[in-house]
């Protein structure tokens, strides 16, 4: 790739893989979009000091939710940064503690619910390209889709509760 489609390797890479694959999904709903563009925060709110924080990378479903990075402090390591599901339905909370483990979600092969991703029973039929994303994952990350999502999900809550208390000086997060 002669021109980086972002300042975080790991995007990069799974960019690599996306364009090599070509236009099949790899995981329902997901799909790369440009990198730190719009997400539809602004419907949140207008203040810089919210919007400025968060880093869009993706589609995380087919009817408009998106993921973006949020920048809970000013590491270096973007990749290391959590990872918020901003929907369309007005959810807004830590869907992974880092985009490593969002990929993991992602080899599920299911949209994000309001309570994090459902394990992998009952799927009939996988994205067309989800055993080749399967296969890309471990050998570039050594990493599997997780056994137990559940386990994921409860281990992001800690991060999820300092996202709420951040993003509530801004917005009304609701009962969510």
């Amino acid at each position: 790739m002669s021109e980086s489609y972002s300042p975080v390797p790991e995007l990069n890479l799974l960019k690599e893989f996306e364009d090599r694959l070509g236009p099949v999904l790899y995981s329902e709903g997901f799909e790369l979009v440009e990198y730190d563009g719009d997400a539809g925060l602004r419907t949140w709110s207008e203040d810089p000091g919210f919007t400025s924080r968060f880093i869009p990378f993706a589609k995380a479903n087919s009817t408009g939710s998106d993921y973006a990075l949020w920048r809970c402090d000013d590491r270096s390591d973007l990749a290391t940064l959590p990872v918020v599901f901003v929907g369309d339905e007005g959810d807004l909370y830590v869907i992974a503690r880092d985009l490593r483990e969002l990929f993991r979600l992602l080899a599920i092969d299911r949209e994000p619910v309001s309570e994090g991703f459902s394990g992998s029973g009952g799927i009939e039929e996988h994205s067309e390209g989800h055993a080749e994303f399967v296969s890309w994952l471990d050998r570039t990350f050594g990493l599997r889709p997780p056994e137990d999502p559940d386990a994921l999900w409860n281990a992001r809550k800690e991060q999820d509760d300092r996202f709420r208390a951040w993003a509530g000086r801004f917005v009304d997060l609701g009962d969510q």
